[in-house]
């Protein structure tokens, strides 16, 4: 449990870093170039991510039960992953109307994410694990917002091909992760009785 919560201060704080100390990133973005800059910051996100994952793996090992949820919430974290996925997608596809109604889709998507998975699971490692991503990304989401709004962040026309573009790229994204690859690559069925 403890590499895992290392994992999480280091992947979720190298992401909190540029936010809070914006000036002190550009002066290292100047002193190193942006291109090292942002290798370096893809590495170190990577390590966290790879202490979480392992530490996830060894948490697992001793379970500690918190809660049971019913069932019918487990295939309710289905349809907030399936949102999610689409949230996702639509930080990346251009000219969307989810992104510039929302603004945050990725921040949203963690947030929709986690809080179906705290829903759907009660282990002590999945409430830290899930827990962290929540606490983290509710402030991220609504500081950003803000700031937004207070620089006048204006996205660029949305159009029903980005929306559509959005929408498909997230469904078959989770539909291949949702049946495929969470079993193999998490060893849980996300979908119980729905193969």
């Amino acid at each position: 449990m403890q590499l895992m919560i290392y994992g999480l201060f280091v992947f979720l704080g190298v992401h909190a870093l540029p936010l809070f100390f914006p000036h002190w990133r550009q002066r290292q973005i100047k002193r190193f170039g942006e291109r090292p800059w942002k290798a370096l910051f893809a590495l170190v996100a990577l390590a966290g991510l790879a202490l979480v994952c392992i530490g996830f793996g060894r948490a697992r090992q001793l379970p500690l039960a918190l809660y049971v949820p019913p069932l019918a919430l487990v295939h309710l974290n289905a349809l907030f992953t399936l949102v999610a996925f689409v949230l996702v997608a639509a930080a990346y596809v251009p000219r969307n109307h989810i992104k510039s109604v929302l603004g945050q889709p990725m921040l949203l998507g963690v947030l929709v994410w986690a809080s179906g998975h705290l829903l759907a699971t009660g282990m002590l490692y999945d409430v830290v694990l899930f827990g962290a991503f929540l606490a983290w990304a509710l402030p991220m989401a609504v500081w950003l917002r803000q700031r937004d709004r207070l620089t006048g962040m204006r996205y660029p026309p949305a159009t029903l091909r980005g929306d559509a573009l959005a929408v498909a790229i997230g469904v078959v994204a989770w539909a291949v992760f949702a049946f495929w690859l969470h079993r193999w690559l998490i060893g849980v069925d996300p979908m119980p009785g729905m193969h």
